[in-house]
């Protein structure tokens, strides 16, 4: 048995005597751990090239919108539903996904995610009208959900596990690279070189990304590039599927992972996605360039909440329940007073405010992969965390679909003014509710099972 820095009691296997033996017998010694080092942060680098990428992919309508609109000739509702798809596909597969890291190794995994993600923002680029183009969000979907969990598996079986926190928010750090290509570089290219040159060239990318992970990555120590899985097959017999899932569920740590995950993720994710933009420019009457700016706030406010969140529950795994509550109560307050603020029209240091407050949303959110990775042994730790994952993306698909709905319901057919972003972003706060409630409880439950929450 091994123990966790947050104190969560672990089994091994090891290679040992057999039943009749155990009596007589000393028993074998514990496994190493991870080593880390050098090819430790080589391993997390490669995977963490395929995850830019997919925030790539994944933010790129987010200062595409109003291009989408006049592409395609669509109004808020149509709008937000590639976003709610895109998301809608990525929360389905997370099980799917988790379950196939555990089975073949998260090398694999990630070279069917670069590929899909090529496929769907290349067949985008080529789209000319709305059920193409919305297929093509799906595909990218399918491939971007295979990407994050791949990347925390290959940190696990690299880093100690009082390492994984601070990995985990550095993945997340990397990832906020790849929003920063999308508010920077492409939307620059899109106002200059257009639509289909724009997402092409970020769908050619995936060849090399591919490339890379095919030579160059390997699952963990002491494995060849294609080796992890066959070296996690060895450790035991593999369980169903269903009861792969099922302890995962039951696992309270698992569920308030999840929740946490759910609340915490989704303000800054439907805000970077798709809706910050629009609400900028057309509700705040800001220019293109200046809103691109502020939304390059949100990026770098992400990265410096990222590193300051990684120490933290790195050294003192108490801190993640107190992190997570102050990110909630932060992110409503600041929404509460700018949405309440005269006309609709918050100043702009508000405005500033809120943007570097939503920018602890994502890192708060890698608390609760925390939890699923802290309560679940290794060998369903991608189903764990598959499941976590889930709750951010379930609570960005509620709020896109809920605010492009109440944008067109209190929309005069004039356009949308700052008035009616200002009621359809009151929407935000029933998600935010209903996931601090199920913390709350699930917090409970887990201390009743005698763990530290």
């Amino acid at each position: 048995m091994t123990v966790d820095p947050v104190g969560t009691v672990r089994s091994v296997s090891v290679p040992g005597p057999g039943p009749a033996e155990a009596s007589t017998t000393a028993p074998p010694p514990a496994l190493p751990g991870p080593p880390g080092g050098r090819a430790a942060w080589l391993a997390w680098a490669i995977g963490c090239t395929v995850y830019v990428l997919a925030v790539v992919h994944r933010t790129s309508l987010g200062v595409a919108g109003l291009d989408a609109t006049e592409r395609f000739g669509i109004g808020a509702s149509a709008l937000s539903t590639f976003s709610i798809l895109q998301v809608l596909v990525y929360a389905a597969m997370q099980i799917p996904v988790g379950l196939l890291v555990d089975r073949y190794g998260p090398r694999r995994v990630l070279l069917l995610g670069v590929l899909l993600m090529s496929a769907g923002q290349l067949a985008f680029a080529l789209s000319t009208s709305f059920g193409p183009a919305l297929g093509s969000r799906a595909v990218l979907g399918c491939g971007d959900a295979m990407t994050f969990i791949s990347v925390l598996r290959i940190a696990a079986r690299w880093f100690p596990a009082a390492r994984n926190p601070l990995v985990a928010q550095l993945t997340g750090l990397a990832g906020m690279g790849g929003n920063l290509v999308t508010t920077v570089v492409l939307a620059e290219a899109l106002h200059r070189e257009g639509w289909t040159f724009s997402f092409g060239v970020i769908a050619v990318a995936g060849v090399a990304v591919a490339a890379l992970v095919a030579l160059g990555l390997r699952e963990g120590p002491e494995t060849g590039a294609a080796g992890g899985a066959a070296a996690a097959a060895t450790t035991g017999p593999r369980p169903s599927v269903r009861r792969q899932i099922r302890d995962s569920w039951q696992e309270p740590g698992t569920r308030l992972g999840m929740w946490v995950h759910f609340t915490t993720a989704f303000p800054a994710s439907a805000f970077g996605l798709l809706w910050g933009l629009p609400y900028l420019v057309e509700g705040q009457g800001m220019s293109r360039g200046e809103a691109g700016g502020l939304l390059t706030l949100l990026v770098f406010s992400t990265m410096a909440f990222a590193l300051v969140f990684g120490r933290l529950v790195s050294r003192t795994p108490a801190t993640r329940m107190p992190i997570t509550l102050s990110v909630i109560t932060a992110t409503a307050l600041c929404w509460a007073l700018a949405l309440a603020w005269p006309a609709g029209h918050p100043p702009l240091w508000l405005l500033v405010v809120l943007l570097v407050v939503m920018g602890s949303n994502g890192p708060a959110s890698l608390v609760g992969l925390d939890y699923a990775r802290s309560y679940n042994p290794a060998q369903r730790l991608g189903t764990a965390s598959g499941i976590a994952n889930m709750g951010g993306f379930i609570g960005a698909m509620l709020t896109l679909l809920g605010i492009g709905v109440l944008l067109d319901a209190f929309s005069d057919g004039a356009g949308y003014t700052a008035d009616t972003y200002r009621w359809a972003f009151c929407w935000q706060f029933l998600p935010l509710a209903g996931g601090t409630l199920m913390i709350l409880r699930l917090r409970r439950a887990v201390r009743r099972a005698g763990r530290p929450a």
